[in-house]
């Protein structure tokens, strides 16, 4: 069964007069820079393909220019794309009509932006519920549901206050609820936190990350911030001159980086935080247990999703050898101090 949510193949956006010039084949190959002094033309994305899955947070991440919020708004058709193919749920969006491409906007895909777009004559829960309204939902339903997602994301008590009452990491809370009021599949965040200081921007990553830990939605994730996109990132994408030049788990951008470009930026990430357990194990049977042998609770074990940080703080602790579970505690394998201190000499 097909588990993608978002399919994207081969897309393109060309800005400028008669952009299809670019395909052309004596044109085809060259570098944005060429293209740009030759034709005057900007080529924000080029060839673009991803996959998204249900309920996956995917983290698109680059510099400023890199056409990383030019590929977002292709995704809802803010911007249309100059070639290529962009699914939802098998629905090829390039497809739709005027109505169909509201009806997608309202009630499949919202988006939370950088500067809030708060109605500042409105209270919190008007503005939660503007998009139920737009939706023609009645209030007393619009308002009920507002509530339950004030109350989500930590803001309940505070629906009548005003905006301009509310700081920065509350103000984006209120951008946020309102996306989830319209109860969309999929959340299209661009930069979302780019705007708060530092200490309320790590705060609201944590409050993310628990809150999609219960609403399981699919997310894509605009950052320039790789601490920000491996913070809250099940997968990751890095571009640079319109086009993916990395795709993968935070933990395989931080320990393979595809390039130089893509190593400097995780240069100074502890990578001990991020190699999981599940990287370095060995399939072996523990004591008297076989793998697939569900491991007893009284049993201290190490889950293939821990960290080699946390690994490190209980496996000295220990006997020196660890069995390695799943989710459901069956027995994968065993970890000992050596294999845990061979890789942080690795990777530290």
């Amino acid at each position: 069964m097909n588990n993608n949510h978002i399919k994207v193949e081969n897309l393109w956006k060309v800005f400028g007069r008669d952009p299809l010039r670019v395909f052309e084949s004596d044109h085809m190959n060259k570098t944005r820079d060429e293209i740009q002094s030759e034709l005057g033309l900007v080529v924000a994305l080029k060839n673009v393909s991803f996959e998204v899955a249900k309920g996956e947070t995917f983290v698109i991440m680059g510099l400023s220019g890199s056409g990383k919020s030019t590929l977002v708004r292709c995704l809802v058709r803010l911007i249309e794309s100059t070639s290529g193919d962009i699914f939802v749920d098998q629905e090829d969006i390039n497809t739709f009509d005027q109505n169909q491409l509201i009806d997608f906007r309202r009630s499949k895909a919202a988006m939370v932006f950088q500067h809030f777009g708060l109605l500042p004559h409105r209270n919190v829960l008007d503005n939660t519920a503007y998009g139920l309204e737009v939706k023609h939902v009645g209030r007393d339903e619009r308002y009920e549901t507002s509530m339950r997602m004030l109350k989500l994301v930590g803001l309940e008590g505070w629906e009548h206050s005003r905006v301009r009452q509310l700081s920065g990491g509350m103000q984006q809370r209120v951008g946020l609820a309102r996306a989830l009021s319209v109860e969309s599949e999929i959340l299209l965040m661009d930069e979302p936190f780019s705007g708060l200081d530092p200490l309320i921007r790590r705060q609201m990553r944590r409050e993310l990350t628990q809150l999609q830990n219960e609403i399981h939605k699919t997310i894509v994730f605009i950052t320039h911030d790789l601490d920000e996109a491996i913070a809250i990132g099940d997968q990751i994408v890095i571009m640079r001159d319109g086009e993916i030049i990395q795709s993968g788990t935070p933990e395989e951008i931080i320990t393979a980086p595809a390039d130089e470009f893509v190593r400097e930026f995780t240069d100074d990430i502890p990578k001990a935080k991020f190699v999981k357990v599940g990287t370095i194990f060995q399939k072996l049977e523990f004591e008297s247990y076989k793998i697939q042998d569900l491991i007893p609770a009284d049993i201290q074990t190490l889950d293939k999703k821990s960290s080699l940080e946390e690994a490190v703080n209980l496996i000295v602790s220990s006997s020196g050898t660890l069995p390695v579970v799943d989710e459901n505690r069956r027995l994968l394998g065993v970890i000992s101090q050596l294999d845990v201190l061979n890789a942080m000499s690795e990777f530290v």
